[in-house]
C-alpha cells in the first residue's frame, strides 16, 4: 500500500450559509490524500497501474464549482468522486479550507476534514 497526495489545490468558489458568500465567492484550499496498492505501479512504471493525480485534481475542481452551504457537503462529494474516479483507491482523506472566512475577526482559515474507507 502507499499514498498519493495532492496538496494545496487553490480554487475560487461560492460556498457558505450567508447569501453574500454565494454571490461574492471566496478562496479555498483543498488537500487530498488517498491510499492505494501502488506495488504494480512501482514495478511497471505505467500510469494504468497507479492513481492518476490529474484525475484527482479534476474531481476537486469539479466538485468545488457546485455551490454548497457547508464545507462538509463539498468534502463528501469530493470523496465520492475520488472513489468513482479510481477503483484502486481504498481510503480518502480530504480537507477543505475557506481562506479568510467572514467571522468578524482575524481568522486565517476554517478547515473541514473528512475521511472514508471504501466499503
Amino acid at each position: 500500500m502507499g499514498f498519493v497526495k495532492v496538496e494545496n489545490i487553490r480554487v475560487f468558489a461560492h460556498h457558505g450559509c450567508l447569501p453574500e458568500e454565494t454571490i461574492i465567492g471566496s478562496n479555498y484550499r483543498v488537500d487530498l490524500t488517498v491510499k492505494a496498492n501502488l506495488k504494480n505501479a512501482s514495478l511497471s512504471d505505467d500510469l494504468k497501474d497507479t492513481v492518476d493525480y490529474v484525475a484527482l485534481n479534476a474531481v476537486v475542481v469539479r466538485e468545488m464549482k457546485k455551490p454548497s452551504k457547508l464545507l462538509e457537503a463539498v468534502a463528501g462529494r469530493i470523496i465520492s468522486g475520488v472513489f468513482d474516479a479510481c477503483a484502486l483507491i481504498r481510503w480518502v482523506n480530504v480537507s477543505v479550507a475557506k481562506i479568510n472566512p467572514p467571522l468578524g475577526g482575524d481568522v486565517e482559515k476554517v478547515v473541514v476534514v473528512l475521511e472514508k474507507s471504501r466499503s
